[in-house]
């Protein structure tokens, strides 16, 4: 049993080492990774090493600071590749940038957070484009929280309980009023955000449903805040409610909110 024990934990401290580069620079030095997680330099410096040894981290030569190495790439594209949300979603959110003209996002959640899979980026000369497999709060942006609406309640209370931040002045960091807002947004099937992660722009989002009526994820139209007017916002929510029951169905989910709703007209707010 000791040696088991001590197994996951040496690999929890592994996959703790390499989460790091999901949201932190492009590239970290010991110091920082021990200091990050709490662990001596030298526990630090034998997992860097083992990981180099196997490409999953590179050393800069230069900076002596390690950055993901090639076999971590192969490991997310072939994430990417074999992801039923994602080739399940694909072709609708090409047809969803089409009819809004605007970038149409697909998240989906993970531990403390979620992060984008994929985008389609807009037609517009000036347009929105996102990050993709970086990690971000659950509650902030349009995305994030209506995944965190439809948690169940046990997952959401914890959620928030964590010290909700500030990315911008519009970030919502009340709890109390959070959860009003998270009961509208079941209540509406979308979700949306002014300035919330990003602070120049606006977006509408909707959640992805799995076979056991699970949130596997969102889907987004986001652009820069002055096109995304309270008109558009209006059109665009049941749109995006409606291309996101088509996606929960073709992954045998139920869609939680299907809608009707005929399609935005493209660039009407342009």
């Amino acid at each position: 049993m000791a040696d088991a024990t001590g197994g996951t934990e040496s690999t929890s401290r592994v996959a703790d080492v390499l989460l790091l580069f999901v949201e932190g620079p492009s590239t970290l030095g010991v110091s920082r990774i021990a200091r990050d997680l709490g662990l001596s330099k030298a526990v630090v410096h034998r997992i860097l090493q083992s990981l180099a040894a196997r490409d999953m981290v590179a050393l800069d030569p230069a900076s002596r600071e390690y950055r993901l190495g090639g076999a971590a790439a192969a490991l997310g594209a072939r994430a990417l590749r074999d992801s039923d949300l994602r080739s399940a979603a694909l072709p609708l959110l090409r047809g969803l940038r089409d009819e809004t003209r605007e970038t149409a996002t697909l998240s989906t959640p993970v531990p403390h957070g979620r992060v984008y899979l994929d985008q389609v980026v807009g037609l517009h000369e000036i347009k929105m484009t996102v990050e993709l497999g970086r990690r971000f709060p659950l509650h902030a942006g349009s995305s994030g929280k209506c995944m965190l609406a439809h948690l169940d309640p046990e997952h959401r209370e914890e959620a928030l309980a964590e010290p909700l931040e500030a990315l911008t002045p519009h970030t919502p960091v009340d709890a109390v009023a959070l959860r009003g807002e998270l009961d509208d947004i079941v209540a509406r099937g979308w979700a949306v955000s002014a300035g919330e992660r990003q602070a120049d722009a606006g977006s509408v989002a909707a959640p992805v449903f799995g076979v056991s009526g699970e949130v596997l994820g969102a889907i987004s139209v986001c652009g820069p805040r002055y096109r995304m007017t309270d008109e558009l916002v209006a059109g665009l929510g049941p749109r995006v409610a409606a291309v996101a029951a088509q996606i929960s169905r073709r992954l045998g989910g139920d869609p939680g909110h299907p809608s009707s709703a005929a399609p935005v007209a493209a660039g009407r707010n342009a």
